[in-house]
Order: C-alpha cells, then sequence, then structure tokens
C-alpha cells in the first residue's frame, strides 16, 4: 500500500508557502491558547476576585469563541472571493495588532473586545493555510504538506505554556503580537494558488456560503467533515481543560495541572498531525488513517475514564496518548478542503474548522449540567458518547478523497 515517492518529489513541502502556513499556525496556536493559560492572573491582576475571575474569565472566552465563529465564516468567504493570500495576510494584522494590545488592557470590558478581535482574525488562519498547502501540492503530497503544517503548528502550544511561566502575562502578549508581525514580513514572498487564479478568470459565483446550505448533499458532505473532529474538541474542551476535576474524582491525590495537561495533550497532538499525513499516504486512504485515530481515542478515552489512574504520571501518560488520537485535525481539513470545488473550498474548509473549535459551546454546558446527576465521570462519559456516534456516522457516510483532483467548481 506504499504510495510511490520518486526521487526529489519531497521537495514542494519545503516551499515558502508551506513554511510559511506551519509557522503561522504555530502563531495562531499559541495566540488561541494564550488567553486560556494567563486567565486567572491577567484578571486578578486587573482587581478581579477568585468568584468574578471564574464568571468574567467565561464570558472574556465566549466572546473569543464568539470572534472565532464570525471569522471563520468572513475569512472564509474573503478566502474565494479575492484569494487565499487576502486572508493570511489580513488574518495575522487582525490578530496581532489585536494581542498586543491585550498587553496594554486595564479592564475586563476593553479585554472582552479585544479578545474578540483576537478571535476574529485567527480565525482566518488554518482553514486558509490548508487550503493553500493543498491547492499548490501535488496531489501525491497533499497529506504530507497538511501534516506538516499542523504538526509544527500545535508545538504552539507548549512555547505558550513555557512563555507563561518565564515572563508576566503582559509580556506574552506582546510576544504573540510581535511574533505574529515578524511572520507578516516573510509571508511577502508567499504566491498565490493557481487554481484560485485559474478559477477567478471563470464566471463562476465565488465564497457564496449561504450556498453550502440550499444543496442537500453538500449539506451533509459540510455536516459530516465536521461531525469528523468532534472528539478532538471534546478531549482538548473537557478532558485536558477541567483534568484538574477528573484527577480529583479519579483520587490523585497530588495536584494536577490543567496547563500542564493541555501543554502534554497538545504535544500528543503535535506528533500525531506530523504522522497522520503520512500514515494516510501509507493507506492511500484517508477515511483508513482517520478511522484508526479515531478507534485508538475511544480506547484511551475509555482507559482516561474508567481505568482507575491513581498516578498523576501515568495520568500526564494517558493526556498524551489521548493527544496523538486526536492529532489528525489537519487531516479532517484536508478531507474537507477535498470534498469542495475552488470557488467554495476555502469559504467550506475555513469556517468547518472554526465551528469545530466553537463546539465546545455546546458539550461543556452539556458536561456542567449533567455533573450533578451522574458525577465528572459519568457526564463526560455521556459526552463522549455522543461524539464518538456523530465521528463515526461522518466518517462512515463520507466519500474517499485520497488522490483527488481538486482543479474543479462547484
Amino acid at each position: 500500500m506504499n504510495a510511490a515517492s520518486p526521487a526529489g518529489s519531497f521537495r514542494p513541502l519545503f516551499s515558502i508557502p508551506v513554511i510559511v502556513a506551519a509557522l503561522g499556525y504555530f502563531v495562531d496556536v499559541y495566540d488561541l491558547l494564550l488567553f486560556n493559560i494567563v486567565r486567572v492572573p491577567s484578571l486578578k491582576d486587573l482587581g478581579l476576585d477568585g468568584k468574578q475571575v471564574s464568571i468574567i474569565g467565561g464570558t472574556v472566552l465566549n466572546w473569543q469563541q464568539a470572534g472565532l465563529l464570525l471569522g471563520g465564516v468572513l475569512w472564509g468567504i474573503l478566502g474565494d472571493k479575492r484569494g487565499r493570500l487576502s486572508v493570511l495576510f489580513g488574518s495575522i494584522i487582525t490578530y496581532s495588532v489585536a494581542n498586543i494590545a491585550c498587553g496594554f488592557v486595564q479592564d475586563a470590558n476593553t479585554y472582552a473586545l479585544l479578545r474578540f478581535v483576537a478571535g476574529l482574525g485567527l480565525a482566518g488562519e488554518l482553514g486558509a493555510g490548508i487550503t493553500l498547502v493543498s491547492e499548490i501540492l501535488p496531489k501525491e503530497l497533499r497529506g504530507y504538506g497538511t501534516s506538516l503544517v499542523a504538526g509544527v503548528g500545535l508545538f504552539g502550544a507548549v512555547v505558550a505554556y513555557f512563555t507563561v511561566v518565564l515572563f508576566d502575562w503582559r509580556t506574552t502578549y506582546f510576544i504573540g503580537g510581535g511574533l505574529g508581525l515578524v511572520l507578516l514580513l516573510l509571508r511577502v514572498s508567499v504566491f498565490e494558488s493557481g487554481m484560485f487564479l485559474r478559477m477567478k478568470e471563470q464566471t463562476v459565483q465565488r465564497g457564496n456560503f449561504w450556498s453550502l446550505f440550499t444543496h442537500r448533499k453538500r449539506l451533509l458532505t459540510y455536516l459530516r467533515c465536521m461531525g469528523l473532529a468532534v472528539p478532538t474538541y471534546f478531549v482538548i474542551g473537557i478532558l485536558a481543560t477541567f483534568s484538574n476535576e477528573f484527577a480529583e474524582a479519579l483520587g490523585i491525590t497530588e495536584p494536577v495541572d490543567p496547563g500542564r495537561v493541555v501543554m502534554f495533550t497538545y504535544i500528543g497532538m503535535g506528533v500525531g498531525d506530523l504522522i497522520s499525513g503520512p500514515l494516510s499516504q501509507w493507506f492511500q486512504s484517508r477515511r483508513r488513517a482517520i478511522g484508526a485515530l479515531m478507534l485508538l481515542n475511544l480506547v484511551f478515552v475509555g482507559i482516561y475514564l474508567f481505568a482507575g489512574i491513581t498516578s498523576i504520571s501515568l495520568f500526564y501518560a494517558v493526556c498524551v496518548i489521548l493527544g496523538f488520537s486526536i492529532g489528525y485535525i489537519a487531516l479532517f481539513l484536508t478531507v474537507s478542503a477535498e470534498h469542495f470545488g475552488t470557488n467554495l473550498r476555502s469559504t467550506a474548509t475555513t469556517s468547518i474548522a472554526n465551528n469545530v473549535r466553537a463546539t465546545t459551546l455546546l458539550t461543556i454546558p452539556l458536561f456542567q449540567s449533567l455533573k450533578p446527576s451522574v458525577g465528572v465521570i459519568g457526564s463526560a462519559a455521556v459526552v463522549a458518547l455522543l461524539c464518538f456516534l456523530i465521528s463515526f456516522w461522518s466518517l462512515a457516510t463520507l466519500d474517499e478523497t485520497y488522490g483527488k483532483d481538486l482543479n474543479y467548481v462547484e
């Protein structure tokens, strides 16, 4: 089943667009997770007490998520109407300026507004990068390229964690914004997708977001692409974020730091994303590679919840493997890009990426509402069951897209 790889065929993987897309996602992940990590110290520094930190912190995070949702649609449409590079330049300017401004914030209301703007900017990065890389690389290398983008990018979470350890919270925002502006200089050398430029010469409607919902087959494809990744943000948004509650319920006596758990989870994800693309090339199937990681994820969610882990070192180790098992984020977005024509590819891929991120707006309230009646473990198990039912249904009903020619329109 090994895919043929002629000598020298891997050279396009190290082209400027692929490298810049990978570094862009690195900065994206750094900035996206930064508020989660500095939430408590930053809000306390603004004069809020413990109760206010919890309530207002949730509000600020929701504003960031709202920015991601809106930005996913706006940047996606812009990517199909004006080009992939327009999104890459525009999104980085938006979130870089917003993050630098966060370093000067003096009140919670301004903080929430700036995190909304940051979320708006961050929404464009991953979808545009995956779309661009998918279109410029030969189909034989597409899986490798998008895997490289996500694998490198997800280590931005690790850098964010250690940056917070070394510096105060305001400085970490300045660093995030500065990294983005440096990246902007690199993007001067990035060239536009040839597929997009050829499509612009055709008289075809581009970036019509509503057309995703007016055609039954297209709508089902859109929902199935989203469904593939629902377990990924269950692991990040619930199992990692509330890991201290799970550790207590499991009887782990040593204190568990959710920030460290998130870092370990992202380390696993980074490795998983680096492997999942080549795995799909080896299988010559996107569905088989994603299915294998989904099954591994199902097994380790079960171990996390029901194996009776009492050792903190084993708990952290399981979190790394959980992260590895959801390391198919680039692969599911590659599948999303491969399912839509050039005139809707950016719109679909970018909005799907951010809609999946926003599924925590549904899963976390469900998890919290079930906790009083069935406990932390039981409520997580119910949410996990729903997530896996959706994801396996999506996988079973989606078309195989390995090796698909992307030079077509809807």
